[in-house]
């Protein structure tokens, strides 16, 4: 559960980091926007390192099936465009990638 909470927060602050320059961007939003969003980037990094993992790289490429979720959830609360069926099954089988990678049974290292 801990994982979780850490994986989904991460995604969280990326998401709304890179937000914040997509707005600055792409909708003329001040430049001031790209300050909490370097903020926003660096707790991404920070809550991502948390994760119990022994290897970075297993733990990035599980953490990419919950960030494209949270993208998804993200498309539909903030930005009021809902995902489409094939948004949702794209997500679902992200998702049941990075259970694979995260749960998967390897020997004790």
């Amino acid at each position: 559960m801990n994982s979780f909470l850490l994986y989904f927060s991460s995604a969280v602050a990326e998401i709304a980091g890179c937000f914040a320059f997509w707005a600055w961007l792409r909708l003329g939003r001040s430049v001031y926007w790209v300050f909490p969003g370097l903020v926003s980037l660096a707790a991404f990094a920070l809550l991502l390192t948390r994760i119990d993992s022994v290897f970075a790289g297993r733990a990035y490429a599980a953490y990419g099936g919950v960030y494209i979720a949270a993208s998804l959830l993200w498309l539909w609360m903030i930005e009021g465009q809902r995902p489409d069926r094939w948004d949702i099954l794209g997500a679902a089988v992200c998702l049941a990638g990075a259970a694979v990678i995260l749960f998967g049974p390897r020997p004790n290292i």
